[in-house]
């Protein structure tokens, strides 16, 4: 294990309000000094900060890496690579692979080829139903101690609402997390865009918002009978985010998160049946993307996510209404955030609050840069800039409704666990 020495980096912390030009010294996979040198500290590597920004290593809550079972669109290898060039450290994988994570086994195997990779942390998330079919539970106290952080049926619905209670009912028993998708099954039928003129004007099938606030009061009404915690994935509405307000207040444990897509873009983006712009839940309209913006700021969206669901181009070169959905994102998930702090005059350290120490949390440890954190660190350029096009993925998947665009910010270093596991310059040796 290296002893690196981190020199002359603007390090921001958001977890402890830090923002300061400084030095940091890792050992043994943790943060042992901040600006002080220890005695006797034998520097093996240092890495010149200067100029650059350092901050706890970026947490992903959704990120579908495609394996096992759809290795055609991408594999551990690949996604993990490009989760370290977007300084993405820890990431959370739903269950929807193939076979589903609905075995301990299945969970342990993922988790072994996550560690003889050794880049990125893998967090899974377990099946909530055997084959996520919305109708058996699956063994969920097994299941998390194979490793499964939370439970999901992913984008597979319940809709049997006596499963969905019992399955609340057991995971309030076991104090386990559930990470809910808030999309009414029947309601949103086979709608690919928002409900609104946009969609009536392309003739495309819409998903109404009330897809999603009929399953968000559901799930709520669910929550005080049983006291299960609950995360809501992706939430994409105005109409959404008011109802998750009021039941926070009323002291229920809900959380919740919104894809960087959302963030950005709405149905108007969607031009002339862009394929590309083919995401879960879909773009909405303006006024919701605006209430996004404002619920990050004031609290009520927990994290952004990048939503990272790579495709393969057959499946995205197809006619609008029957391409897949999904897009690579977690090498934009930087960038991307750095943008909207940008153009909404977000504080910097508060903006990276929702992409590093927020979501954190909510996996039950602190991404910091006091010492004792983990060395799990993203060290970007804020002034690199660079175009989004094919060749400058790691990903395995390509599309994403950003190509073409300019970025600013680009990841310089990664490092996990004090290991340096990405870098995009050559190395000063000390």
């Amino acid at each position: 294990m290296k002893r690196i020495a981190i020199r002359n980096g603007r390090l921001i912390d958001p977890a402890h309000g830090t923002d300061k030009v400084g030095d940091l010294f890792l050992d043994h996979g943790k943060i042992v000094a901040v600006d002080t040198e220890p005695e006797g500290f034998k520097i093996d590597q240092t890495i010149d900060a200067t100029g650059l920004i350092v901050i706890p290593g970026l947490v992903d809550l959704s990120a579908r890496l495609r394996e096992p079972g759809f290795e055609y669109k991408a594999t551990l290898a690949s996604e993990m690579n490009a989760a370290v060039a977007g300084g993405v450290t820890s990431i959370v994988c739903p269950p929807d692979t193939d076979p589903a994570l609905d075995e301990p086994g299945l969970v342990t195997m993922l988790r072994q080829r996550a560690r003889q990779l050794d880049l990125a942390r893998l967090y899974p998330v377990g099946a909530l139903t055997r084959g996520l079919n919305g109708k058996d539970l699956t063994e969920l106290a097994e299941l998390r101690d194979a490793g499964c952080v939370a439970f999901s049926q992913a984008e597979h619905p319940i809709t049997d609402l006596q499963v969905l209670f019992r399955a609340m009912q057991y995971a309030a028993t076991f104090d386990i997390p559930l990470r809910l998708r808030a999309q009414d099954a029947t309601l949103a039928g086979h709608g690919v865009a928002h409900d609104g003129e946009y969609a009536a004007r392309l003739g495309l099938t819409g998903i109404p918002v009330i897809a999603e606030t009929v399953a968000i009061a559901t799930i709520v009404e669910l929550m005080r009978a049983t006291g299960a915690r609950v995360h809501l994935c992706r939430v994409s509405s105005a109409a959404g985010l008011a109802m998750i307000r009021t039941a926070r207040r009323e002291g229920l444990s809900l959380t919740c998160d919104v894809s960087i897509n959302h963030v950005h873009l709405a149905d108007i983006d969607i031009g002339f049946f862009n394929s590309l712009f083919r995401v879960t839940p879909p773009l909405r309209s303006i006024r919701d993307r605006e209430a996004i913006q404002t619920a990050l700021v004031d609290g009520t969206v927990d994290a952004i996510c990048s939503d990272h669901s790579p495709v393969d181009d057959d499946a995205k070169l197809l006619p609008f209404a029957e391409a897949e959905p999904g897009a690579t994102g977690m090498e934009l998930l930087l960038p991307l955030t750095l943008a909207w702090a940008e153009k909404a005059h977000i504080p910097l350290a508060m903006a990276l609050t929702k992409i590093t120490s927020a979501p954190a949390s909510m996996l039950g440890f602190t991404a910091g840069l006091s010492v004792g954190s983990r060395a799990d660190l993203a060290i970007f350029d804020p002034k690199a800039t660079w175009q989004v096009t094919p060749e400058a993925l790691k990903s395995q998947g390509k599309n994403t409704p950003f190509t073409g665009y300019e970025m600013r910010g680009k990841v310089v270093f990664t490092l996990v666990k004090g290991k340096l596991v990405y870098t995009a310059v050559p190395m000063l040796a000390h």
